[in-house]
């Protein structure tokens, strides 16, 4: 089956994760400049599918989100709060931990991925066009305040995750 829109977005997962790896090769000299690519296209990513792709899916699907959305949802609040303070090696490992299960979330066989390309089939030619068009997220510098760390800490426990459990 060709499947556009699932193509576009794993295609951006693996896009993003690679930019985190070569920003992070060094943990205890983490390369700023790739880091910051990594930050914005993250971002962005999840701009495509806050604004573009769950909308469509959840139009298309007569108004009612689908299933999975709130999860995601939790996960981006939480995944976009580590974003905030500056990196260690300690909020990376965290970091790729979310982000493995929530892309194996979208990206499994009847995820979110899947969902929305059955939804949106009449649509998927125009979505590309919005996705391939949208504009880059601008970010702040990193907040080096203790409680940028402990809204990030907060903003996990609401997705599901427990910081200290996985930073161990």
């Amino acid at each position: 089956m060709n499947k556009p829109l699932y193509l576009f977005f794993t295609h951006d997962h693996r896009r993003i994760e690679k930019l985190l790896d070569q920003a992070t090769e060094n943990q205890n000299e983490i390369n700023r400049e790739l880091y910051h690519r990594f930050r914005t296209g993250l971002l962005t990513h999840i701009k495509m599918e806050e604004k573009i792709l769950f909308p469509a899916a959840q139009k298309a699907n007569g108004g009612v989100a689908l299933p999975l959305a709130e999860k995601l949802r939790l996960d981006h609040g939480a995944i976009t709060s580590l974003m905030v303070p500056p990196p260690t090696p300690q909020l990376i490992k965290i970091l790729r931990f979310i982000l493995d299960k929530h892309d194996a979330i979208e990206e499994m066989q009847g995820g979110m991925y899947d969902a929305c390309e059955a939804l949106t089939q009449s649509q998927t030619q125009q979505l590309l066009e919005q996705l391939l068009h949208t504009t880059e997220v601008p970010v702040h510098p990193h907040n080096i305040a203790p409680f940028a760390l402990e809204a990030a800490k907060r903003a996990l426990a609401r997705a599901g995750y427990d910081y200290e459990a996985i930073a161990q």
